[in-house]
């Protein structure tokens, strides 16, 4: 059903498949999406009239909003048709339901074993998963059945304390990681007190999932560099979300994530909905490709990306994204300084004092934006705060609020009851 050689063929092949299965999608949405069908109605769309790529642009484009407010009408099978229930965080309070079929599911460990071949993985290698299944938590799920696709080994450790994941990397020896970048300074950390030799572990590669390790010239970040300190391994970026079911994965030469042009169609828009010049940034928009149960058309991510063309030093031809450089709805205007949250992450991730941290947005009663920092520092002192203003003055210009926490209490911010994963940022506004 798939071909992953598909990446390496010329564009004109690429963007042939592509629109194949394009005219496959738009008649069996049409015919069996309550949303989409209600959509064209409408708009005046004549499905069969959607035939190149090109023609995607005619189309209205479809946002979280959309999917929160009428989530069921985005469902495409019978309800007996679905094998397993996701759920992606909205953006109106309660969560997305995302529901697979049998075949969405084959087809997401298809996705993430393309992401392993892409990252360099084999079926001689053994994975170690720093990251929960459960919860309803796609990504977790996907990576597991990926690396059963791949015929590796892997170990299921969780998203645990630092000692078990040493514990389990002594005595499974595994060859990648896949987590959480934050979590790996963790690791590092532990590694450093208990005199656990960074230079000589099994562990050569680690995928990072959930936040960027480059920033937009495709450079490591802070973040990133910070792992890369005193730690030989080859890091790889990925990019993804719940409700495309799709991952964009870096090759080892780390310019870019390579899309699955036989899984997604890419658009990068701007803020009136058509397509930004190249090279310049724009919201991440897809189109499913090859999905039953909840098939998008035109899904505004919400993620700021650069689209990057042209033949890779792997040999693929697909399109690449860059890192994340924000959220279309997150961005942060503070005493007239525009930035996105990761430009204050990379910040503070440079800075040895700083062991954790939270950033929460709030609005005052001008509604303007305010910014405070929930920081976990190595010593609380009015010396230690006074340094941390000053690299935010010289960085960003302004200063945001500042409070010290505990490593506990900050621990309880940024894993509210049922949270998943780790909350860089509360969005209060």
């Amino acid at each position: 059903m798939y071909d992953p050689s598909i990446a390496f063929h010329d564009p004109a092949a690429i963007r042939q498949l592509q629109e194949t299965k394009l005219q496959a999608l738009i008649p069996y949405l049409a015919a069996r999406s309550p949303f989409y069908r209600r959509l064209f109605e409408q708009h005046g769309i004549d499905p069969a009239g959607i035939c190149k790529l090109e023609d995607l642009r005619h189309l209205p484009v479809t946002e979280k909003e959309d999917i929160q407010l009428h989530n069921w009408d985005f469902l495409t099978v019978p309800r007996e048709n679905i094998a397993e229930y996701m759920a992606s965080s909205g953006t109106l309070g309660s969560p997305v339901t995302i529901a697979l079929t049998a075949a969405d599911l084959d087809r997401l460990a298809y996705n993430e074993y393309c992401s392993f071949v892409t990252s360099g993985g084999t079926a001689a290698d053994r994975y170690q998963l720093m990251l929960t299944l459960d919860r309803q938590f796609m990504a977790g799920i996907a990576y597991y059945l990926g690396i059963r696709k791949l015929g590796a080994g892997l170990v299921r450790v969780g998203p645990g304390a630092p000692f078990l994941h040493w514990d389990t990397i002594r005595r499974i020896q595994p060859t990648v990681l896949v987590g959480v970048p934050s979590f790996l300074i963790k690791l590092q950390e532990f590694a450093m007190h208990n005199g656990i030799d960074l230079q000589n572990t099994p562990v050569k590669t680690v995928i990072c999932i959930g936040e960027s390790i480059r920033d937009e010239l495709g450079n490591l970040n802070r973040l990133g560099q910070k792992i890369s300190e005193g730690w030989p391994v080859q890091l790889i970026s990925t990019y993804a979300s719940t409700e495309m079911q799709t991952a964009f994965t870096e090759c080892v030469h780390g310019t870019g994530g390579h899309m699955n042009p036989e899984l997604i169609i890419l658009e990068i828009l701007d803020e009136h909905n058509q397509p930004v010049a190249d090279g310049m940034p724009g919201e991440v928009t897809i189109t499913t490709l090859g999905v039953e149960g909840m098939p998008l058309l035109r899904y505004k991510t919400g993620d700021i990306c650069i689209r990057q063309r042209g033949t890779c030093a792997c040999g693929r031809q697909t399109d690449r994204l860059s890192a994340v450089l924000g959220r279309k709805k997150q961005m942060i205007k503070l005493k007239g300084t525009s930035f996105y949250p990761p430009a204050l992450y990379d910040l503070l991730h440079g800075i040895p004092e700083v062991v954790d941290y939270v950033v929460e947005l709030q609005s005052n009663e001008w509604g303007t934006d305010e910014v405070l920092l929930h920081l976990q520092v190595q010593e609380p002192s009015e010396a230690t705060e006074a340094r941390i203003r000053e690299l935010l003055r010289s960085r960003l210009r302004v200063i945001p609020g500042i409070r010290f926490l505990s490593g506990q209490e900050l621990h309880r911010i940024q894993f509210p009851e049922g949270g998943r994963k780790a909350q860089k940022l509360l969005d209060n506004r």
